[in-house]
């Protein structure tokens, strides 16, 4: 029998460019697109860090943590919304296990 839910951690780096209004709205609608296929259990927010490596030749990163139990399907719908989103420099989404 397929699982009806699974749990997720996920990470994204939003070019710090974008500014607080537009941070947040960012983090509102990841929120939502989440929150569409299940809950999202926590949100943190790491803040403005240096990267480990220049991305686009930028040294800072606004950091978001998300954790998240959600229907399978959802990992490659929030994959597919980070990659045409603008502003948004890496992102990573794994299952945890249980």
């Amino acid at each position: 029998m397929a699982k009806l839910s699974a749990k997720y951690e996920v990470i994204y780096v939003v070019d710090p460019a974008v500014g607080e209004e537009g941070i947040a709205a960012l983090v509102e609608k990841f929120n939502g697109i989440v929150g569409g296929y299940g809950t999202v259990t926590s949100v943190d927010e790491w803040g403005k860090r240096r990267l480990a490596y220049p991305i686009n030749d930028l040294v800072e990163g606004y950091y978001v943590y998300m954790t998240c139990e959600v229907k399978p399907e959802m990992p490659a719908e929030l994959d597919r919304v980070f990659k045409i989103t603008d502003g948004i420099l890496r992102s990573i989404i794994v299952a945890v296990e249980e």
